[in-house]
């Protein structure tokens, strides 16, 4: 089984699609593993990653942004060693499901051999009905060459998100 890949620029909705497509497959039986990062945003600034255990649905904060960091500034974000061994070890027992979900695989999984590993097991096992993987699309080049066969969707904005949700639900479930 080859995943999809959700693809859009920063806070065009990538997990606001995958959010909803939890939803639509637990309300129709769908057990759904693997992880979901939703940016923790106040006052309109993105200030932190979350990474929640879409089984349990046990919540950590992954990282931090560190406006201070002496490093270029798409860096600029701390994260915890231990949230990503545990959110690793989350990804590592995620398959056998109906949909898996890994939000998202960047820069430390594709060029640093870093973050979230398990998640690219997982997805390369196939042991699923339904994998969805949200890439950047400066990187999109390299998980086609991972998954030459993966369905690509962009996103551009949250409302189209929500209905390319609703349109990849009922094409697996009606299929």
């Amino acid at each position: 089984m080859t995943p999809i890949i959700v693809t859009g620029d920063r806070g065009a909705g990538k997990t606001t699609s995958c959010t909803r497509l939890i939803e639509l497959a637990r309300s129709g039986g769908w057990q759904v593993a693997g992880v979901l990062s939703p940016a923790v945003v106040v006052d309109g600034i993105k200030i932190a990653i979350d990474v929640i255990d879409l089984r349990s649905e046990q919540r950590r904060r992954l990282a931090a942004y560190d406006p201070y960091a002496d490093y270029p500034r798409e860096l600029h974000w701390r994260f915890e060693a231990d949230v990503l061994a545990w959110g690793n070890a989350v990804l590592a027992e995620s398959t056998s499901c109906d949909m898996l979900i890994v939000d998202e695989l960047g820069v430390l999984e594709f060029e640093r051999g870093q973050g979230w590993l398990a998640g690219l097991n997982a997805l390369d096992s196939g042991n699923y009905q339904l994998g969805i993987v949200v890439i950047r699309p400066e990187l999109l080049q390299q998980a086609q060459q991972r998954w030459p066969s993966a369905q690509v969707i962009t996103i551009q904005n949250v409302d189209q998100a929500k209905a390319e949700a609703g349109r990849i639900w009922r094409e697996i479930s009606s299929g």
